[in-house]
């Protein structure tokens, strides 16, 4: 449970055994200091109506790096970064591309960064040339060709998702409130904010009735179409008609894009819920604190929805803080605080597939794009992984390293610009937003991944076991 100062008394102090294994992988490898644990805004543990604080039971962690009043002066040591002097505003854009890789289509590694000292980086978002970023500053910005283009502010809660369906952007914040955005017809540049979920409409008729009045802490009632704890995660279904709220407060949140109306709240685990994602014909799947990943199986009825509970894919000590679904729809990743990506398989009717061993510290935050997975984590690292399409075994095919605090959000798109030039070659640009303030852009190329990969094979740099494929960055792809 990893919260702001503003939500720390709803926590509750942890000591049971399941949840010191949770933050002791994540931290076996790394100095106390290393991390600080209120940054990483997802929940670990289990989290009640108690007014104590949550410490974690992290041990020999100075005062400083877990008071409830964070400021400037104790800020975790990845914020402590030297900062330009010619810089003029919050917001500098530099590009540290090396100059041999022009024209170099096989070149993997960084573009670019957009450095901020405004806040955390949580989330991001791509729509055409354009890349949205939210922070903890409540503003989203909105970048083009690397070059600040434009930029909205909500009024309170750091932002912790942004989604992008046709010409509504919805933004899901700490506050536990939806923010609905449109950019204007006349001016692309200006956005607007044209709604808020629920719509105060729908709360004030909903909050008439006493029937539509659920318990979310002792002694206290809340309508049943509000989220009343921080949002953790935005999901638009298949069709991209729904979209799917998840939230500490335990549930998910169904909302028909057309009319921001909310269609079903189910309540889907004992714990915060991390992460929601929806794939396989109707199938949404959801990763929570309690260490599990559920199945919901999705029924229309009338002009609404009801979701089902289908099966549990895990269930361990460790906290599920990410899923992916591959573009074809073929394969859930869920990442989880221990640093492991487990992953199953639609064709063997959701089987658990395999581990990808790659981070030392928790994986906050997965992305996929063609056969690429991505997984970004607190060690402050991006793993690259390659799913073959004949045997379904990933490859570890590069480690990016750049970031100096905890990788929170990604996002990838295809290379556009090589394709603009005649060299369609699958190359994928993933932009990675990080702890430490900043976005980094980078370029990920299978030729020059193809090349080494090739080179490891013939080194014998696989040769771990039959079921195992071990690269030179000392990823390891465990199946079975």
């Amino acid at each position: 449970m990893i919260r702001n100062s503003r939500n720390a008394n709803m926590l509750t102090e942890t000591t049971s055994n399941s949840n010191h294994q949770k933050f002791g992988n994540m931290l076996q490898h790394s100095g106390p200091n290393d991390i600080d644990m209120e940054e990483l805004s997802y929940r670990f543990s289990n989290g009640s109506e108690s007014a104590t604080p949550a410490n974690f039971d992290v041990p020999d962690i100075p005062a400083s790096t877990t008071s409830d009043n964070v400021s400037p002066q104790n800020t975790p040591s990845w914020d402590n970064q030297t900062t330009s002097p010619l810089s003029k505003s919050p917001w500098t854009t530099f590009v540290n591309q090396p100059e041999e890789t022009t024209g170099n289509y096989s070149y993997t590694g960084l573009m670019g960064s957009l450095v901020r000292e405004e806040g955390h980086i949580y989330s991001l978002a791509t729509l055409g040339d354009l890349l949205y970023t939210g922070s903890d500053s409540k503003n989203i910005r909105v970048w083009k060709n690397q070059k600040e283009f434009s930029g909205f502010k909500s009024n309170s809660g750091l932002v912790k998702a942004i989604v992008i369906a046709g010409e509504r952007i919805f933004t899901g914040h700490q506050d536990g409130k939806i923010r609905l955005w449109k950019a204007s017809g006349k001016n692309p540049s200006i956005h607007k904010r044209i709604g808020t979920l629920p719509t105060l409409k729908a709360y004030i008729k909903t909050s008439m009735n006493p029937s539509n009045y659920v318990e979310v802490r002792r002694n206290k009632n809340a309508v049943w179409i509000k989220h009343f704890d921080a949002i953790s995660c935005l999901n638009l279904s298949e069709d991209k008609t729904l979209l799917y709220s998840a939230s500490w407060d335990k549930t998910i949140k169904v909302w028909r894009v057309s009319d921001s109306k909310c269609l079903e709240s189910v309540t889907v685990h004992d714990d915060a819920v991390n992460a929601v994602v929806s794939g396989f014909d109707g199938l949404v799947f959801t990763g929570s604190a309690d260490g599990t990943v559920k199945v919901w199986r999705r029924e229309k009825q009338g002009k609404g929805t009801k979701h089902f509970f289908s099966q549990i894919l895990l269930k361990q000590d460790c906290a599920i803080t990410a899923l992916a679904v591959n573009p074809t729809a073929t394969v859930l990743y869920g990442g989880s605080s221990d640093g492991l990506v487990n992953f199953w398989e639609r064709e063997k009717l959701l089987s658990h597939g395999g581990v990808l061993r790659g981070h030392k510290l928790a994986v906050l935050c997965l992305a996929t794009a063609g056969n690429m997975v991505f997984s970004g984590s607190a060690d402050t690292t991006i793993c690259v992984w390659r799913r073959d399409q004949v045997d379904g075994q990933h490859t570890c095919l590069s480690v990016l390293r750049g970031h100096s605090g905890p990788v929170k959000c990604l996002a990838v798109e295809e290379d556009r610009e090589g394709t603009v030039r005649g060299r369609d070659n699958g190359a994928w640009i993933a932009y990675s937003g990080s702890l430490d303030k900043s976005v980094k852009i980078w370029r990920v190329s299978p030729e020059m991944t193809e090349v080494r990969s090739q080179r490891q094979k013939e080194s014998g740099g696989f040769a771990v076991e039959q079921t195992e494929m071990l690269s030179s960055s000392r990823g390891i792809a465990s199946h079975g």
